[in-house]
């Protein structure tokens, strides 16, 4: 219905839509639903005696400045122990490199405030983050989409997409969010390579890269690209933007994340966020820091590692139990999340109505594909869930499967 307000928002908010998760999530929060739908953490795993010893540090040792406005760029010391870390994988940064943002969210779009024009191009892979596509389209971003396979971004088709004047490049290589595959080091070099040539930009998003569950570490292709340019430049001056976030190795609920990028392009973010919040959460700031400062956060991850791996297992297992023929999905060596594909024939988003009803819940693949495609495809988290309630749950969604096809 028309309403005298929708006479008065900016034409910009006509690309903004509802998130499709956050919408279902609406839905899978009904009592006895087994939800495979929302990226959540499991809630077990939150250090929450580590967050209380360390609140008290921070109020009694530090609480004035804690409580007080901080700088745009972030906390310092919060600041220089992303920066060390980082040299760990072998680039070399220091802290004026670092920008800390509320949340991964928000890294997205400074990053499309301060680089897309109405009408720029941007690389994505089909499917690609639903969180980065709601972060960009409000600023009118025209998408070219690269399909992916078992090994990440099929690099074998990314010169003619080069060759349509592309702003930027954007890739999650570590256990993809949706599809949960990992870009190889063979086609990370690719890209790394063939962007540098045509003078494109990447923005790497790495949510996920501390929860390998298997398999070698690849390095990041911040530092693949970074180990190109360290001849010739001894300061981090490269081509790619790395995002991170704590998220999913703390809380989401801190919503505290950051961005590696030459101190050009940190310069203007904080600009484009002294416009948004001032500055990130001090308080959470300083109380990340306390937690994470020190060999406690090793052990954390392992323990985080060892638990996701054993309910990737369990889903794994169930789907070869339950699922009917003719349904496939994704191995993921690490991170949250695996990739169903059903039969032609079937459309996801018309059955979700159905699994509900049967107190299981996913998310349709359609919504991550940013110029259409997906409808027999959909989003399983593997995180979030206990091992004996991912068996039922797979169960169930096998049942409502065979059922429609």
């Amino acid at each position: 219905m028309h309403t005298l307000w929708d006479d008065r928002f900016a034409l910009r908010t006509d690309s903004i839509g509802s998130s499709a998760i956050r919408e279902l999530l609406k839905l899978t929060s009904l009592p006895d639903v087994i939800s495979f739908a929302g990226g959540l953490p499991a809630p077990d795993l939150f250090p929450i005696q580590r967050f209380k010893e360390a609140a008290e540090v921070v109020l009694t040792e530090m609480g004035e400045r804690a409580l007080q406005y901080g700088t745009t760029e972030g906390y310092q010391p919060l600041r220089e122990m992303i920066a060390h870390n980082a040299t760990k994988y072998g680039i070399q940064i220091s802290a004026d490199n670092v920008l800390i943002t509320t949340g991964s969210q928000q890294a997205l779009d400074l990053l499309g405030r301060i680089f897309i024009n109405r009408g720029d191009r941007v690389l994505v892979e089909s499917p690609t983050y639903l969180g980065a596509l709601q972060a960009w389209n409000a600023y009118g971003v025209k998408y070219v989409t690269i399909p992916f396979d078992e090994d990440g971004m099929q690099t074998d088709r990314l010169e003619s997409r080069l060759r349509t004047g592309l702003k930027f490049i954007y890739v999650l290589p570590n256990f993809q969010n949706p599809t949960g595959v990992t870009l190889s080091r063979e086609r990370r070099m690719q890209l790394v390579e063939m962007a540098n040539a045509y003078g494109v930009p990447i923005v790497e998003d790495d949510p996920y890269g501390q929860l390998r569950y298997e398999g070698e570490h690849i390095p990041p292709v911040v530092v693949l690209d970074d180990e190109i340019r360290a001849k010739e430049v001894p300061i981090y001056s490269g081509n790619v933007i790395y995002t991170s976030t704590f998220s999913k190795i703390l809380a989401p609920g801190l919503r505290l994340a950051w961005v590696v990028a030459p101190t050009d392009v940190i310069k203007k973010l904080v600009q484009a966020k002294q416009g948004c919040d001032l500055n990130t959460s001090t308080f959470n700031q300083y109380l990340a820091y306390e937690v994470a400062n020190g060999p406690w956060m090793k052990t954390h991850i392992q323990t985080i590692r060892e638990t996701y791996k054993e309910r990737r297992d369990v889903m794994l297992k169930a789907l070869e139990d339950y699922m009917p023929e003719g349904v496939n999905w994704t191995r993921p060596k690490g991170g949250l999340f695996l990739w169903v594909t059903t039969p032609e024939s079937l459309d996801t988003q018309t059955i979700f109505k159905s699994a509900v009803e049967q107190k299981v819940a996913f998310v349709p693949g359609n919504s991550f594909h940013p110029l259409g495609g997906g409808h027999n495809t959909m989003r399983l988290n593997f995180s979030c869930m206990k091992p004996d309630l991912i068996d039922e749950g797979i169960k169930r969604l096998a049942e409502v499967i065979k059922n429609n096809l």
